[in-house]
């Protein structure tokens, strides 16, 4: 339903803008007053790289792990199996992550690729491995049966740097060597000024606005999950949860390009990094979802536990902000190209 209201909307766009005279076009407004200043570099575009490569890193590995489950490769009861498949993935997709910050550093005009892929490499998954060894040496403390091996903590970091390293290293060359598009439009030198913006415009309005949606399409199945981790039951039914992610999928990018339609008819075209923090800020409400479920569901009186369950609630609400905000950025990406290629610009 939004997206056949927003193409009638779109078409109408369009179709307006087109039909102008030369005489008329100082008559013109909405988005295309900005567009010779919709694909000005973002400040910072390094690491929105870093994270839009590393997001599609997640997402490589999320999708084919759900196929593998989904056909019935990877048994609900044996969870060590699941989470090795996840690593392995993790880092083959290493190719797939520094292809894809490379490349979008090439069509930002960027010049030092090098710099860029070793933040691929290394800026998330030494946040992820840092707070996992952490938490490892507290089970450790506890001389619990549960902690890691040392030995396979050190298999982890040679996969780390054996193979995903070098993979994100010739996925980022790969990525830089391949020619870019061409933008559109033409960018201007000089930046135009931005108007004063509404109230539902402001950056924060927009990311508790947008985050809340992509959470409402995984909120039921997040119960059945945090209830298989925590409280020792099996989760069976990988089909509902590959139809959750495809409904997840969807709000990511259609509430992203709802409200980068509005920025952009405001005349707002720092678009960049609102697309990915719109989508990503779904984590917050995933984590406040998790202290919530800590309080009324769980048991937990040891100060030990309450560390290790909130470390990992951090580490899979971290890697649900990259993937969602990845997913937020790449729909904007698509749809601003789209409709600046379909209008005639003089």
């Amino acid at each position: 339903m939004v997206a056949m209201i927003m193409m009638k909307i779109l078409y109408r766009d369009i179709a307006n803008y087109n039909q102008l005279d030369q005489d008329e076009v100082h008559e013109e407004s909405g988005w295309k007053l900005v567009h010779a200043d919709v694909f000005r570099p973002p400040n910072n575009y390094s690491l929105l790289c870093v994270y839009v490569g590393t997001g599609v890193q997640v997402f490589g590995m999320t999708f084919v792990t759900m196929i593998f489950a989904l056909l019935g490769f990877l048994s609900p009861s044996n969870r060590g199996g699941l989470m090795t498949v996840m690593v392995f993935l993790w880092v083959i997709m290493g190719l797939v992550a520094g292809y894809s910050s490379g490349h979008l550093h090439k069509m930002l005009k960027g010049k030092d690729w090098k710099k860029t892929s070793l933040k691929t490499a290394f800026m998330v998954p030494s946040v992820l491995f840092t707070t996992f060894f952490m938490l490892n040496a507290l089970i450790w403390g506890e001389k619990s049966s549960g902690a890691v091996p040392f030995g396979t903590m050190f298999v982890i970091v040679l996969l780390w740097f054996g193979i995903s390293v070098p993979l994100v290293f010739l996925g980022s060359y790969l990525g830089f060597q391949t020619p870019a598009k061409e933008d559109p439009v033409k960018t201007n030198k000089i930046p135009r000024p931005i108007p004063l913006q509404p109230w539902y415009i402001n950056p924060l309005f927009a990311m508790l606005f947008g985050g809340i949606l992509p959470y409402g399409a995984v909120f039921i199945e997040l119960f059945f999950i945090l209830t298989s981790v925590w409280l020792n039951q099996f989760y069976y039914i990988f089909g509902f949860l590959f139809i959750v992610f495809v409904i997840l999928l969807i709000t990511c990018a259609e509430i992203s390009i709802v409200l980068c339609y509005f920025q952009l008819c405001n005349e707002d075209y720092r678009w960049w990094w609102r697309s990915y923090l719109t989508s990503g800020a779904s984590a917050l409400y995933l984590f406040l979802y998790c202290i919530f479920y800590f309080c009324v569901k769980l048991e937990i009186t040891k100060l030990v536990s309450a560390i290790l369950y909130f470390g990992y609630m951090f580490i899979i609400a971290y890697v649900f902000f990259i993937l969602t905000g990845t997913i937020g950025f790449c729909a904007c990406f698509w749809f601003v190209r789209k409709i600046y290629s379909s209008v005639k610009i003089e």
